[in-house]
Formats: structure tokens, sequence, C-alpha cells
């Protein structure tokens, strides 16, 4: 995911409206708590994975910051209240993350960062060598999350090594990205550990609803990478999220990340202006109802808006 695409601006908003209280939401087993309150971010809700450990249902996305910026912009992002940091060895940023935690002042143990293995790195003793290198640049002692960026490459004794790394205390779950059905079903064969997340391209767009039933049948957490399409396909200016938005006196970004919160999806929304950052925690004083979770529902073109990273 290295290919840089036109940034798209985000539509102005003011909010004038009163302030709502959260709704409890219910995820089957898997559960999440729901912290009420005005509209200033309190704490952001959790849903516990497949072997017990908390995670944060809303995170900060980092691909493209990077250097100076990415460490203003992960800073800001703790600061506003994001506890979820997610990067990747591809994104080439994972020293700037690091430095942005520092920056922040936070207690390492009230932060849940993600990293991701790429696909060069693959194999048992080139795992236990890339997470070493990103722990190192990260300047922590271990990673919340690591996850297989693509199903490439010696998956297999990929998922020893980080099985091996998971049982030692050095990750506190291991997860996948962008693997489909037939990844899962091989991997799962195979080894005693389940991925505990899958991260994949979930978005207004595309939808992937059939893979949310299955992994929901898996046991393993479904998590939006780009959550706006990255302002693909008029995100943003979408009159079916905006008239829906006028409602609650919501942006197109917030009604989309409160639709992905609803389906039980963890999304990781990236952005670097910290007014963006703070509009999208602000999505727990409002309920979408039904017919608007349809109406959502059918703007699902059921393909890829990423076609040059498929």
């Amino acid at each position: 995911m290295t290919k840089k695409i036109n940034k798209i601006e985000r539509r102005e908003f003011i909010k004038t409206s009163s302030k709502y209280f959260a709704a409890t939401m219910f995820f089957g087993a898997a559960g999440s708590n729901v912290f009420g309150g005005n509209s200033s971010v309190k704490s952001i809700p959790s849903v516990t994975l497949n072997n017990g450990i908390e995670m944060p249902m809303l995170g900060f996305g980092t691909l493209y910051l990077t250097d100076e910026l990415g460490v203003r912009c992960v800073s800001d992002a703790i600061s506003l209240g994001y506890r979820l940091i997610d990067t990747a060895t591809i994104y080439g940023n994972e020293e700037s993350v690091g430095k942005g935690i520092k920056q922040s002042g936070i207690d390492r143990k009230e932060l849940f960062v993600t990293s991701k293995l790429w696909v060069d790195d693959s194999g048992y003793e080139g795992t236990k060598k890339a997470f070493q290198t990103s722990l190192n640049k990260l300047g922590l002692d271990y990673l919340d999350l690591y996850l297989i960026h693509r199903p490439r490459g010696d998956v297999k004794g990929t998922w020893k090594a980080m099985e091996e790394l998971y049982k030692e205390g050095k990750i506190k779950a291991i997860g996948v990205s962008n693997f489909e059905d037939e990844h899962l079903e091989d991997l799962t064969s195979g080894f005693k550990t389940v991925p505990a997340v899958n991260q994949i391209e979930t978005h207004s767009f595309f939808q992937q609803e059939k893979a949310r039933k299955s992994l929901i049948n898996y046991g393993i957490q479904m998590e939006a990478w780009s959550p706006f399409a990255q302002g693909r396909n008029e995100h943003f200016t979408n009159k079916v999220l905006a008239e829906i938005g006028k409602k609650y006196n919501k942006t197109n970004a917030q009604v989309s990340l409160r639709w992905h919160f609803q389906r039980g999806i963890v999304a990781i929304p990236r952005s670097s202006q910290k007014a963006h950052m703070k509009e999208n925690l602000e999505i727990f004083d409002f309920e979408l109802n039904k017919s608007e979770m349809l109406t959502i529902a059918n703007l699902d073109l059921n393909k890829t808006q990423f076609p040059e990273w498929s």
C-alpha cells in the first residue's frame, strides 16, 4: 500500500446541535462497552478479542503519515483520546509513530499498538527478525497486535513464529490482514491459534457482509482499513450519507464511522488534521436506526475501490 492518491478534502462542518447521549450497543458474544456522557470523548468503546484482550473499537490509522508529520499526528491523536494506533512495516513510519507515542507522554499500558509484517519478511526466521526491527523502531517492549499484512509468501512459517512470540508475551494478540475465507481455512486447520483480527477493506461501497458473517463464525474480529475509502467515489459528499447526517447534525465521515461501529467493526480512520481527528471521535452520541442502516447497506457496490492493491 505505497501508491499515493490525490488528497480529497472533507466537507467543512460546524456542529450546532444539542448533545446526545451514547447508546449502549451489544455485539453478541464479543460485546463492547459504551460509555455515555456529552460529546467530549471520555473513553472509546472496546471489544473483547477471542483471547480475552480488549481492543478499542475506534483507532487511528497512520498510512502516509511519515517523518515529522507522523510524529505530530500520532501525538495529537493520543492527546484527543485515541488509544488504538495502527502502523505497518511497509508504511515506513514506525519510527515516527514511536516518537509520537513518546511525545504524547501517555503510559504505554494505556495504548493498543498494532503493526504488520510485510510480504518480503515472511517465513519463520524473517518474521522473528522483522518483528524485532519493528519493536526497535517503535521503541516498545511489546506489541498489542501483530498482523500478517497479506496472505503471500511463507504464511505458515510466519504464523509459527508469531505463535511463539505470542506465547512469549511479546505480542498480546496475533492476526491477519486482507485474508479471505480460503486463506483463513488453511491457516486455522494447521495451527492451534485462531487469528484474533482480520483487517480488510471495508466501507460504504465495499461492505464485505459475507466476510463479516464468516469472521463471526470463526470468532475473528473484523477491522476496517480505509473506512472512508480514502474519499474515493465521492464518499465525503455522498448525498445519501449527507441526508442521514443532516438529521443528527453529523458529517458523512461521522455517519460512516457510526455505521461501522453498529456493525461491530473496528475502524481506523486516518487524518493529518486535528479537527478531523476530533470529529471522528464524536460518533457515540447518536444512533442510526434500522431504516438508516438499510439505506447505507444499499450503497454497497460489492467490489474493491482499490484495484491497484489487489
